[in-house]
């Protein structure tokens, strides 16, 4: 597990340090689940949040905010709204407190289903892009 990894952005250490006890130690505990669903990760600050990367792109995120604390594992949510019933959700966000996290297994899961959806996806690549933005003279 890498922790305290430094990015542009700062730290999740930094990021929790700033936080109360008890949203510090809810998102303390997600990202232990997170790092045992996603042993690859690379931890980084994307958004100003505390979020995992592989291969350049995040797959996960989480943070706190005033009244709740959030998990933003991007579309797979809807997948999951069965067992998020009780949560308040949207398309890409689960909001939690920290007297009723989400349960470990059901966060596996959801990581799980995030890489899956990311493999999936074709990969980016620099001549796409660059072919598309450049024109031949003649």
């Amino acid at each position: 597990m890498r922790t305290g990894t430094k990015t542009r952005g700062g730290t999740i250490d930094a990021y929790l340090a700033k936080l109360p006890a008890d949203k510090k130690s809810a998102l303390q505990k997600l990202r232990k689940t997170i790092h045992a669903a996603f042993p690859r990760a690379e931890e980084c600050i994307s958004y100003g949040i505390p979020a995992f990367r592989q291969d350049g792109r995040v797959i996960i995120w989480f943070g706190a905010a005033r009244n709740h604390c959030s998990l933003y594992p991007g579309g797979v949510a809807e997948e999951f709204a069965d067992e998020l019933e009780g949560y308040e959700t949207s398309r890409g966000t689960i909001r939690f407190t920290p007297e009723k996290p989400i349960p470990a297994s059901l966060v596996r899961r959801l990581v799980q289903a995030r890489i899956a959806r990311e493999a999936s996806r074709k990969p980016k690549t620099k001549a796409k892009t660059k072919a598309a933005g450049t024109r031949r003279r003649r």
